[in-house]
């Protein structure tokens, strides 16, 4: 027998089911357009990628980068992990500043993902609780199934089986810590936490602490672009704050915004930051410099929320399945081959929509997951919705 036949035949199955992914080289033109190689016919608008802010195609902030920080010798690469020779100003300067905007101690990892699965397993045991929603991202699945913790999910948004078990966990005398996971967006369905209302249920018991994952709030929402936390004005009251570079940011990393004794801990006990090999300090000082550009773009959160609003309510007046609260806007078409229909449809037409299906989604939601970004306007998204 082959020995990669089951491989081959698993990869059948799914090109059988509308499931087969492939990667696709992508050229980014300026103002958000892509193409997908050089012989394609035509640039499309971006609507998939996470460039929430656009940061990632303003020439003139990366010409002020370049002539800003300009390139020391050391700079491509940290050669070590953290805790070797891999530890360089830029990466103190970019956890400065990142405790300085939140007010309390930043940790600063490769990727959200290194984070996620890194966090929860170095600070949970066998006495343990884990609770997440039903929806959170797989790099959190995949920290906790690697924790000692015991484990139990509620429903989607749904609080009051949240705190149904917070109570059976309030009285287990076995379990000494309860971990609440949730995200603050939700990436596939775009809708939002009420963080508020989890505080609420924190504050009742003695046991929680609450892990929230602000990968797609970061440099939307809030103010200075802290997050969904900091637009419910409930950010001293989350204990891990996890965050993503790669999005709204247009950079590559992580971090957690914690207690200074928590850094500390995680430090000397969190496997994926100790083994791995540190970020490069050009990618920390892009970082700093871009997270530093993200505190005062107020007009360009409150053009993109706008936008979001308009387009939903329009895909909504169409009679489409949509769910949103924010600036990813999915539509629900059900079947795979639909979404990958309308998605190809889309794309003839110039805009760069993708179709989402399982495992990202459960079976029968597959969906077109349209991701918009402060350098859209309304003239360049109101042609879509004849192709949608």
């Amino acid at each position: 027998m082959d020995a990669y036949q089951h491989y081959a035949e698993q990869l059948a199955e799914l090109q059988a089911q509308n499931n087969y992914r492939r990667f696709k080289a992508i050229e980014r033109e300026d103002s958000g357009y892509i193409k997908l190689s050089p012989q394609a016919p035509g640039a499309m608008l971006d609507l998939s990628s996470n460039d929430y802010l656009g940061l990632s195609f303003d020439k003139a902030l990366l010409e002020e980068f370049k002539a800003t920080y300009g390139l020391p010798m050391h700079a491509l690469g940290s050669a070590s992990s953290r805790l070797l020779t891999g530890q360089f100003e830029e990466h103190a300067q970019l956890e400065g500043l990142l405790a300085e905007s939140f007010a309390r101690a930043a940790l600063v990892f490769n990727s959200g993902y290194h984070a996620n699965i890194g966090i929860l397993p170095a600070l949970t045991d066998e006495q343990s609780l884990i609770i997440s929603d039903e929806l959170i991202h797989a790099s959190i699945i995949d920290g906790i199934r690697l924790s000692k913790a015991q484990r139990r999910r509620f429903k989607h948004q749904d609080l009051a089986q949240l705190e149904q078990l917070l109570l059976e966990a309030e009285a287990d005398p076995k379990l000494n810590k309860v971990f609440v996971v949730l995200e603050s967006v939700y990436s596939m369905d775009g809708d939002v936490a009420d963080l508020q209302a989890v505080v609420a249920l924190k504050q009742k018991y003695p046991k929680v602490m609450l892990y929230v994952d602000e990968a797609h709030g970061i440099g939307v929402y809030g103010e200075r672009g802290l997050g969904v936390a900091e637009a419910q004005g409930v950010l001293p009251q989350i204990d891990f704050l996890v965050g993503a570079f790669g999005k709204a940011i247009a950079s590559v990393g992580g971090y957690l915004i914690c207690a200074p004794v928590i850094r500390e801990y995680l430090i000397n006990k969190m496997r994926p930051l100790i083994f791995s090999t540190n970020l490069p300090p050009v990618n920390a000082a892009w970082t700093y410099f871009a997270f530093k550009k993200m505190l005062g773009m107020q007009q360009e959160r409150a053009h993109l929320q706008g936008l979001s609003r308009d387009l939903r309510q329009a895909i909504l007046a169409k009679g489409l399945d949509c769910h949103s609260q924010s600036h990813i806007v999915p539509i629900i078409y059900g079947a795979n081959q639909l979404a990958i229909e309308k998605a190809a449809t889309m794309q003839g037409a110039g805009f760069y929509a993708l179709p989402i299906r399982y495992p990202t989604v459960p079976q029968g939601q597959a969906r077109v997951r349209l991701s918009l970004h402060a350098a859209l306007d309304w003239q360049q998204l109101e042609p879509l919705l004849a192709y949608c």
